[in-house]
């Protein structure tokens, strides 16, 4: 059920992988007014405090900021930072209920994208991380960064 972006990346939450770790990842489709696609296609989005919740049976999505359009109309919306809903299946709506109930588990936003047209976001099903599990995922890729390093280097002696 997991789904990867494959369309263009317009924002990215860098911190997640750091903060939390992802055990699944959802696609949702955002419901956005006036220029909003606009902004979003142009980069102007920022979602790395954002994050989402699910309200009566609906999703939404919470401190993401989409900067006003500059060429915008009377249909730019008031305010860059206001709870936009994502458009979910019913029944991933609620195995995400079920999930976020438990303790330690929150719905994280990963990437804004454009596939076919339209803005889609990626959501995963993250537990928060420790201070000790970020200090251990540091190690692991230094480690894994050093063999890296350490075989190309034996590759460049025997050439």
């Amino acid at each position: 059920m997991a789904k990867k972006a494959e369309g263009n990346v317009l924002a990215q939450n860098r911190k997640a992988s750091h903060d939390y770790f992802i055990e699944d990842t959802y696609e949702a489709g955002m419901v956005l007014t006036g220029t909003e696609i606009k902004s979003l296609r142009q980069g102007k989005a920022n979602i790395s405090d954002s994050f989402a919740t699910i309200r009566n049976g609906e999703a939404f999505i919470h401190n993401m900021h989409i900067t006003p359009f500059e060429q915008g109309n009377r249909y730019n919306p008031a305010d860059p930072t206001r709870a936009r809903k994502l458009l979910l299946k019913r029944a991933q709506i609620m195995k995400l209920l079920g999930h976020v109930k438990q303790e330690g588990y929150t719905l994280v936003p990963l990437k804004v994208y454009v596939r076919n047209g339209y803005a889609k976001l990626l959501l995963g099903l993250g537990k928060g991380k420790k201070q000790y599990d970020k200090r251990e995922s540091a190690a692991k890729r230094d480690a894994q960064r050093d063999i890296q390093r350490a075989l190309r280097e034996k590759q460049k002696v025997i050439r």
